[in-house]
Protein backbone atom coordinates (compact mmCIF):
# COMPACT_ATOMS: atom_id res chain seq x y z
CA UNK A 1 0.00 0.00 0.00
CA UNK A 2 1.17 3.49 -0.77
CA UNK A 3 0.70 6.43 1.56
CA UNK A 4 -2.11 8.85 0.88
CA UNK A 5 -1.02 12.03 -0.89
CA UNK A 6 -2.58 15.49 -0.83
CA UNK A 7 -2.03 17.70 -3.85
CA UNK A 8 -3.33 21.04 -5.08
CA UNK A 9 -5.63 20.59 -8.05
CA UNK A 10 -3.58 22.78 -10.39
CA UNK A 11 -0.36 20.98 -9.58
CA UNK A 12 -1.56 17.43 -10.26
CA UNK A 13 0.40 16.84 -13.46
CA UNK A 14 2.80 14.04 -12.55
CA UNK A 15 5.04 12.42 -15.15
CA UNK A 16 2.49 10.34 -17.05
CA UNK A 17 3.10 9.80 -20.76
CA UNK A 18 1.10 11.79 -23.29
CA UNK A 19 -2.43 10.51 -23.68
CA UNK A 20 -4.67 9.82 -26.65
CA UNK A 21 -6.36 12.55 -28.67
CA UNK A 22 -10.05 13.36 -28.07
CA UNK A 23 -10.88 11.73 -31.40
CA UNK A 24 -9.17 8.49 -30.35
CA UNK A 25 -10.91 8.53 -26.99
CA UNK A 26 -14.33 9.10 -28.55
CA UNK A 27 -13.67 6.23 -30.93
CA UNK A 28 -12.98 3.96 -27.97
CA UNK A 29 -16.26 4.99 -26.37
CA UNK A 30 -18.14 4.40 -29.62
CA UNK A 31 -16.70 0.91 -30.00
CA UNK A 32 -16.68 -0.32 -26.41
CA UNK A 33 -19.73 1.41 -24.92
CA UNK A 34 -22.26 -1.11 -26.19
CA UNK A 35 -19.78 -3.98 -25.91
CA UNK A 36 -19.37 -3.50 -22.15
CA UNK A 37 -22.90 -2.33 -21.27
CA UNK A 38 -23.84 -5.65 -19.66
CA UNK A 39 -20.37 -6.61 -18.42
CA UNK A 40 -19.59 -7.18 -14.72
CA UNK A 41 -17.99 -4.24 -12.90
CA UNK A 42 -14.72 -6.17 -12.57
CA UNK A 43 -14.52 -6.68 -16.35
CA UNK A 44 -15.23 -3.01 -17.00
CA UNK A 45 -12.42 -1.91 -14.70
CA UNK A 46 -10.10 -4.55 -16.16
CA UNK A 47 -10.79 -3.15 -19.64
CA UNK A 48 -10.12 0.42 -18.46
CA UNK A 49 -6.81 -0.52 -16.83
CA UNK A 50 -5.71 -2.51 -19.88
CA UNK A 51 -6.72 0.30 -22.22
CA UNK A 52 -5.49 3.38 -20.35
CA UNK A 53 -2.89 2.10 -17.89
CA UNK A 54 -1.59 4.87 -15.63
CA UNK A 55 -3.86 7.33 -17.38
CA UNK A 56 -6.88 5.77 -15.67
CA UNK A 57 -8.05 6.52 -12.14
CA UNK A 58 -10.95 5.81 -9.82
CA UNK A 59 -12.74 8.65 -8.05
CA UNK A 60 -14.54 8.24 -4.74
CA UNK A 61 -16.64 10.54 -2.56
CA UNK A 62 -16.15 8.08 0.32
CA UNK A 63 -19.80 7.32 0.93
CA UNK A 64 -18.55 3.76 0.76
CA UNK A 65 -15.53 1.97 -0.67
CA UNK A 66 -17.32 -0.41 -3.05
CA UNK A 67 -15.75 0.90 -6.26
CA UNK A 68 -12.32 1.34 -4.68
CA UNK A 69 -12.51 -2.20 -3.29
CA UNK A 70 -13.40 -3.73 -6.66
CA UNK A 71 -10.70 -1.72 -8.44
CA UNK A 72 -8.07 -2.68 -5.84
CA UNK A 73 -8.75 -6.36 -6.50
CA UNK A 74 -8.55 -5.96 -10.27
CA UNK A 75 -5.60 -3.55 -10.32
CA UNK A 76 -3.71 -3.26 -7.00
CA UNK A 77 -2.04 0.14 -6.72
CA UNK A 78 -4.64 1.90 -8.87
CA UNK A 79 -4.99 5.65 -8.30
CA UNK A 80 -8.05 6.51 -6.20
CA UNK A 81 -8.79 10.22 -6.29
CA UNK A 82 -10.70 11.93 -3.48
CA UNK A 83 -11.79 15.57 -3.67
CA UNK A 84 -11.49 17.33 -0.32
CA UNK A 85 -13.71 20.39 -0.59
CA UNK A 86 -12.79 21.69 2.85
CA UNK A 87 -16.42 21.20 3.90
CA UNK A 88 -16.50 17.44 4.44
CA UNK A 89 -17.88 15.72 7.51
CA UNK A 90 -15.15 14.30 9.76
CA UNK A 91 -16.63 10.85 9.10
CA UNK A 92 -15.97 11.27 5.38
CA UNK A 93 -12.33 12.19 5.98
CA UNK A 94 -12.06 9.24 8.35
CA UNK A 95 -13.42 6.89 5.68
CA UNK A 96 -10.86 8.22 3.22
CA UNK A 97 -8.06 7.61 5.71
CA UNK A 98 -9.33 4.09 6.38
CA UNK A 99 -9.41 3.32 2.64
CA UNK A 100 -5.83 4.55 2.29
CA UNK A 101 -4.74 2.43 5.25
CA UNK A 102 -6.52 -0.82 4.37
CA UNK A 103 -6.78 -1.12 0.59
CA UNK A 104 -3.90 -1.61 -1.88
CA UNK A 105 -4.56 1.65 -3.71
CA UNK A 106 -2.72 4.90 -4.33
CA UNK A 107 -4.96 7.41 -2.55
CA UNK A 108 -4.67 10.94 -3.93
CA UNK A 109 -6.50 13.85 -2.30
CA UNK A 110 -7.28 16.82 -4.54
CA UNK A 111 -7.90 20.22 -2.95
CA UNK A 112 -9.33 23.45 -4.40
CA UNK A 113 -6.96 26.29 -5.24
CA UNK A 114 -8.37 28.42 -2.41
CA UNK A 115 -8.94 27.36 1.18
CA UNK A 116 -12.38 27.99 2.65
CA UNK A 117 -11.02 31.05 4.45
CA UNK A 118 -9.52 32.43 1.24
CA UNK A 119 -12.77 31.83 -0.61
CA UNK A 120 -14.70 33.63 2.14
CA UNK A 121 -12.34 36.59 1.81
CA UNK A 122 -12.82 36.71 -1.96
CA UNK A 123 -16.53 35.99 -2.35
CA UNK A 124 -17.98 36.65 1.10
CA UNK A 125 -18.66 34.29 3.97
CA UNK A 126 -20.63 31.09 3.38
CA UNK A 127 -20.76 31.14 -0.42
CA UNK A 128 -22.68 27.86 -0.21
CA UNK A 129 -25.64 29.92 1.06
CA UNK A 130 -25.42 32.92 -1.26
CA UNK A 131 -24.40 31.14 -4.48
CA UNK A 132 -24.29 27.34 -4.08
CA UNK A 133 -23.64 26.75 -7.78
CA UNK A 134 -20.53 28.93 -7.69
CA UNK A 135 -19.39 27.26 -4.48
CA UNK A 136 -19.69 23.84 -6.11
CA UNK A 137 -17.86 25.09 -9.18
CA UNK A 138 -14.96 26.44 -7.12
CA UNK A 139 -14.70 23.61 -4.62
CA UNK A 140 -15.76 20.60 -6.70
CA UNK A 141 -16.12 20.97 -10.45
CA UNK A 142 -12.99 22.96 -11.30
CA UNK A 143 -10.64 21.22 -8.83
CA UNK A 144 -11.67 17.79 -10.09
CA UNK A 145 -11.27 18.88 -13.70
CA UNK A 146 -7.78 20.16 -12.92
CA UNK A 147 -6.92 17.12 -10.84
CA UNK A 148 -7.88 14.72 -13.64
CA UNK A 149 -5.67 16.51 -16.17
CA UNK A 150 -3.12 13.69 -16.42
CA UNK A 151 -5.75 10.99 -16.99
CA UNK A 152 -7.55 9.91 -20.15
CA UNK A 153 -10.31 8.08 -18.29
CA UNK A 154 -11.87 8.16 -14.84
CA UNK A 155 -14.17 5.77 -13.05
CA UNK A 156 -17.07 6.97 -10.94
CA UNK A 157 -19.45 5.23 -8.58
CA UNK A 158 -22.40 6.71 -10.48
CA UNK A 159 -25.47 4.49 -10.41
CA UNK A 160 -28.69 4.89 -12.39
CA UNK A 161 -30.76 3.86 -9.37
CA UNK A 162 -29.61 6.88 -7.35
CA UNK A 163 -31.58 9.56 -9.20
CA UNK A 164 -33.75 9.99 -12.28
CA UNK A 165 -31.18 12.39 -13.72
CA UNK A 166 -28.74 9.50 -13.95
CA UNK A 167 -31.01 6.91 -15.52
CA UNK A 168 -29.24 7.09 -18.88
CA UNK A 169 -25.71 7.19 -17.45
CA UNK A 170 -23.69 4.93 -19.78
CA UNK A 171 -21.24 2.36 -18.48
CA UNK A 172 -18.65 3.75 -20.90
CA UNK A 173 -19.35 7.34 -21.89
CA UNK A 174 -17.73 10.49 -23.22
CA UNK A 175 -17.37 13.44 -20.84
CA UNK A 176 -17.27 16.30 -23.33
CA UNK A 177 -16.57 18.98 -20.71
CA UNK A 178 -13.50 17.19 -19.40
CA UNK A 179 -12.52 15.63 -22.72
CA UNK A 180 -12.22 12.22 -21.08
CA UNK A 181 -13.73 8.77 -21.07
CA UNK A 182 -16.12 8.41 -18.15
CA UNK A 183 -16.37 4.87 -16.82
CA UNK A 184 -19.27 3.91 -14.52
CA UNK A 185 -18.76 0.24 -13.59
CA UNK A 186 -21.64 0.32 -11.08
CA UNK A 187 -24.13 2.12 -13.34
CA UNK A 188 -26.47 -0.86 -13.55
CA UNK A 189 -26.20 -1.88 -9.88
CA UNK A 190 -29.29 -1.73 -7.70
CA UNK A 191 -29.27 -0.68 -4.05
CA UNK A 192 -29.63 -4.35 -3.14
CA UNK A 193 -26.53 -5.30 -5.14
CA UNK A 194 -24.49 -2.62 -3.39
CA UNK A 195 -25.68 -3.76 0.03
CA UNK A 196 -24.94 -7.40 -0.82
CA UNK A 197 -21.42 -6.59 -1.99
CA UNK A 198 -20.74 -4.56 1.15
CA UNK A 199 -21.93 -7.42 3.36
CA UNK A 200 -20.16 -10.18 1.44
CA UNK A 201 -16.84 -8.34 1.08
CA UNK A 202 -16.75 -6.43 4.38
CA UNK A 203 -16.42 -3.14 2.54
CA UNK A 204 -15.79 0.10 4.43
CA UNK A 205 -18.86 2.34 4.67
CA UNK A 206 -19.04 5.93 5.85
CA UNK A 207 -20.74 5.69 9.28
CA UNK A 208 -23.07 8.55 8.34
CA UNK A 209 -24.86 6.15 5.98
CA UNK A 210 -26.17 4.33 9.05
CA UNK A 211 -27.15 7.62 10.71
CA UNK A 212 -29.71 8.76 8.13
CA UNK A 213 -27.41 10.12 5.43
CA UNK A 214 -27.79 7.87 2.35
CA UNK A 215 -26.22 10.53 0.11
CA UNK A 216 -23.28 12.38 1.62
CA UNK A 217 -21.82 15.65 0.39
CA UNK A 218 -20.49 18.76 2.11
CA UNK A 219 -21.84 19.20 5.63
CA UNK A 220 -23.49 22.63 5.07
CA UNK A 221 -25.54 21.25 2.17
CA UNK A 222 -26.44 17.78 3.47
CA UNK A 223 -29.12 16.76 5.95
CA UNK A 224 -30.54 13.54 7.28
CA UNK A 225 -33.22 11.81 5.23
CA UNK A 226 -36.36 10.39 6.81
CA UNK A 227 -37.35 6.78 6.08
CA UNK A 228 -39.15 6.60 2.74
CA UNK A 229 -37.75 9.88 1.41
CA UNK A 230 -35.73 10.04 -1.79
CA UNK A 231 -32.10 9.29 -0.78
CA UNK A 232 -30.94 12.41 -2.64
CA UNK A 233 -33.48 14.70 -0.93
CA UNK A 234 -30.96 15.44 1.79
CA UNK A 235 -28.70 17.24 -0.67
CA UNK A 236 -29.32 21.00 -1.07
CA UNK A 237 -32.66 20.60 0.71
CA UNK A 238 -35.09 23.46 0.14
CA UNK A 239 -33.57 24.44 -3.21
CA UNK A 240 -33.99 23.37 -6.83
CA UNK A 241 -30.39 22.19 -6.92
CA UNK A 242 -29.94 18.42 -7.37
CA UNK A 243 -26.37 18.05 -8.66
CA UNK A 244 -23.04 19.72 -7.96
CA UNK A 245 -22.11 19.86 -11.65
CA UNK A 246 -19.50 17.11 -11.76
CA UNK A 247 -21.86 14.75 -13.58
CA UNK A 248 -23.68 17.29 -15.73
Amino acid sequence: MTAATTISARNNRGTATEGRSPEELRELVSHWGAELELAPAEDIIEWAVATFGKRFCVTSSMGDAVLADIASKVAPGVDVVFLDTGYHFVETIGTRDAVAATLPVNLLTITPVQTVAQQDATYGKDLYKTDPDLCCKLRKVQPLSDGLAEYDAWATGLRRAETHNRVIAPVIGWDAKKGKVKVSPLARWTDEQVERYIADSGVLVNPLVYDGYPSIGCWPCTRRVAPGEDPRSGRWAGTNKTECGIHS
